[in-house]
């Protein structure tokens, strides 16, 4: 691709979205479509609604976040359903503080960061153009021209709402300028950005010693008063605060509640009211969105005190737990370990997985539910099918504890620690085992982790050990298996065509002879016993299964080999069970024969080309599976 070419394209994008016109022509453009006039909450809400909403598991799965938010969809509905979408429906919601909460490295930022990034790049759609009168330091929505008695036959002809008053400056140009002669104000199309201060405001605490209310409500330009004669004349006066530029978009109060009180005072008003008081000056209107983020343990000191019940009635507070689903997890590491400097390293596969694992069972709380254990649950969280428990049940889990999430490992200890490993030992592959070592390693260096803590967290790095021990073994006699998938097929085929028989009180034919014969019940039990099925179980497994079967086929479609997950699971067992000696042996054997050798290459080519493992993690793998079958 051509860099400058590409420039020039952005530029040419650029200048074709610029328009400038009167506030006639603006209100020509409003009658054709009001989308313009919308509020800073209703733009927010569009931009999301714009990049589309899917129905998942009857929750809404919103696309605009997918890119860069993991496992968070539920939070997310919650949040968008119950303070976007309301706000942009003017309901009360949006004279609210928006106040994201939760553990640290949860995703705040990020989801602040997404929305900014989104509000530029939406005010460059048609559906999201923002006009402003022009020179403006506010970017004033054009409407606040129109006198507050014509404004009800104003809304009714446009089929818009005006909401606000003209900033002190624009009063004043009004009058110096235009001779109030609203029709010739020149009016602007103006391009969202943060880096051009235009409707995006972001505000850090710091010393409030040296920090200033101004940075939020502009000041005073002392050079000039000598020149206006007064400190209350717009002309006199910086409208730059953090507010003043936030307007007709977003404000972002980063870790809110460290800020000083006189900072938050300002709050009050423009939230309830729409506007702020700034210098000598009358309130000053402000449509935007403030979206504030802090940790639970500021919060709870925040509530905990008496003098700020006033700002705490104007909170829309939001939980922002950790993600709850180790393929989520997985995501998150794989995104940051990308936007690193180590994409040259090899990371082998189940690697991140196994720190999930871990990372997942650290922030689940233990369930009362008779015979589920954390692994169990974490597997149900992640949507996998466990024997014995239905979708009510993880419904139930989930509503068991509000606060699960909100403690835990975060993902920087895990990135770090793997970043940790990766440049002190210089490796072209990280592994799991790679992986697991540097957590244990860093929970000595982790401050915050009690002894309590650091035995429990030692615990669940053997869970994750063992279950990555088990994704080793299934991967590596997977790939001994030649053709598995058709083996298995077939396997599955035969199983299904014996329950059929058994089920109905009919014999089979034998595929060679063609005579008839009895269901094969050794076959089928060899299956059902991989997955605990026990022979009480075995006449009501075999019915289920042969009704899924029979539902499939009444709606068209083909019961096959990946329609029923705990089936599959049996028929893979069953396969590997049989593989096992052979693979054992080959594995384990220090000097392999001719033939031996020769499976050994063939394996590791498989697990190169078909799984994702490079030379170094698929020898590593095949003898690590070596000495766990000897053991």
């Amino acid at each position: 691709m051509d860099i400058f070419k590409r420039i020039a394209e952005h530029r040419a994008e650029s200048e074709r979205l610029a328009w400038t016109g009167t506030f006639k022509e603006y209100v020509e453009l409003l009658r054709r479509d009001p989308a313009p006039a919308m509020t800073a909450h209703a733009r927010v809400y569009e931009m999301i609604a714009s990049y589309g909403v899917e129905e998942v598991d009857g929750h809404k799965r919103y696309k605009f976040f997918e890119k860069e938010i993991f496992g968070l969809d539920r939070a997310i509905e919650k949040l968008v359903e119950e303070y976007f979408h309301s706000a942009a429906k003017r309901l009360d919601v949006r004279k609210r503080i928006l106040l994201l909460m939760g553990p640290v490295s949860g995703g705040k930022s990020t989801l602040v960061t997404i929305l900014k990034r989104g509000l530029e790049q939406f005010s460059r759609t048609e559906l999201g153009a923002v006009y402003a009168i022009k020179g403006c330091p506010m970017h004033e929505e054009p409407l606040h021209l129109i006198p507050h008695e014509l404004r009800a036959d104003v809304e009714k002809e446009l089929g818009v709402r005006i909401e606000g008053n003209l900033c002190p400056s624009c009063q004043m140009r009004l009058k110096t300028e235009f001779n109030s002669d609203i029709e010739r104000v020149e009016v602007e199309r103006v391009l969202v950005s943060e880096e051009n201060r235009i409707g995006v405001g972001t505000f850090s605490p710091s010393d409030p010693k040296s920090q200033d209310i101004a940075d939020l409500t502009g000041s005073i330009d002392f050079s000039t008063i000598t020149e206006f004669g007064s400190e209350s004349d717009p002309r006199a006066y910086r409208f730059d605060g953090e507010l003043n530029k936030a307007n007709r978009g977003l404000m972002e109060f980063q870790e809110m509640l460290k800020c000083d009180e006189k900072f938050l005072w300002n709050l009050l008003s423009l939230t309830q009211e729409g506007n702020f008081k700034a210098g000598r000056f009358a309130l000053i209107s402000a449509d935007e969105m403030i979206i504030a983020h802090t940790n639970e343990s500021e919060y709870k000191a925040f509530i905990a005190n008496k003098k700020n019940e006033a700002l705490q009635s104007r909170m829309i507070v939001m939980p922002i737990p950790y993600n709850l689903k180790v393929s989520e997890e997985e995501k998150i590491y794989a995104k940051l370990i990308g936007q690193s400097d180590m994409n040259h390293i090899h990371i082998a596969p189940h690697a991140l997985r196994a720190a999930a694992i871990f990372s997942i069972l650290t922030r689940l709380k233990e369930t009362k539910k008779q015979g589920m254990d954390l692994v169990k649950k974490m597997r149900m969280y992640d949507g996998e099918e466990v024997e014995g428990y239905k979708e009510n049940d993880l419904k139930e889990m989930q509503s068991e504890f509000t606060e699960e999430g909100m403690s835990g490992v975060d993902p920087r200890y895990v990135i770090n620690r793997i970043s940790s490993a990766l440049i002190k030992q210089d490796l072209q592959c990280i592994n799991a085992l790679d992986v697991l070592r540097a957590m244990k390693d860093g929970l000595d260096q982790h401050a915050s982790i009690t002894k309590e803590e650091r035995e429990r967290y030692l615990n669940y790095i053997s869970v994750a050990r063992k279950e990555y021990d088990n994704l080793a073994k299934k991967e590596v006699q997977k790939a001994f298996v030649y053709s598995f998938e058709e083996s298995a097929k077939t396997l599955f085929e035969n199983y299904l065509d014996n329950i059929e028989a058994f089920c109905n009180w009919k014999k089979i034919r034998d595929p060679l002879t063609d005579e008839e014969m009895e269901p094969d019940e050794r076959l089928m039990r060899s299956i059902e016993e991989q997955i605990g099925v026990s022979e009480n179980a075995k006449k009501a497994f075999r019915e289920e299964i042969l009704i899924r079967l029979s539902t499939y086929s009444r709606k068209g479609r083909k019961f096959d080999y990946n329609s029923h997950d705990r089936l599959r699971e049996a028929v893979e067992k069953k396969l590997f069970a049989d593989l096992k000696d052979i693979v054992k042996i080959t594995t384990s054997t220090k000097t392999p024969d001719e033939n031996q050798l020769k499976r050994i290459n063939e394996v590791s080519a498989r697990l190169m080309e078909g799984h994702g493992y490079c030379p170094v993690c698929a020898n590593e793998l095949l003898r690590y599976v070596g000495s766990l079958l000897n053991r």
